[in-house]
């Protein structure tokens, strides 16, 4: 089993796919992280040795910020924002879209679902 930074990888998955359900590993740092480790991308993680897991491990946690740290990292900024009351800070305080987008109609993933206004029946 390929346990790294508190993630149990998919064992029946290429590595360099399973690579990113760590938050904070994407794509191209997967693949970045087993060229450096000396790891074929097509092995699956059932056929890792531990020597191979260790490698892994070890270039994530010297150079990679993942999980619980990037999250709380992530956050911090977040509140920061909100704290000094940028615009950026605003529109997440009021849960709103943060980078331009138009919210006359859609952003109803940010805004979450439509509340009715209006239209009250007569006595």
């Amino acid at each position: 089993m390929g346990r790294i930074s508190g993630v149990d990888l998919p064992r029946e998955k290429r590595v360099v796919i399973a690579l990113t359900y760590v938050y904070g590993i994407g794509g191209s740092s997967s693949i970045d992280i087993l060229r450096r480790a000396e790891v074929s991308e097509n092995s699956r993680v059932k056929d890792l040795t531990e020597d191979e897991i260790s490698r892994i491990r070890s270039i994530i946690e010297k150079d990679y910020e993942v999980e619980g740290d990037l999250r709380r990292s992530v956050n911090m900024n977040i509140k920061r924002l909100m704290d000094i009351g940028s615009y950026r800070g605003l529109r997440h305080r009021k849960g709103l879209p943060v980078r331009g987008q138009r919210t006359h109609t859609n952003a109803r993933g940010r805004k979450g679902p439509k509340k009715t206004v209006g239209a009250r029946s007569k006595k």
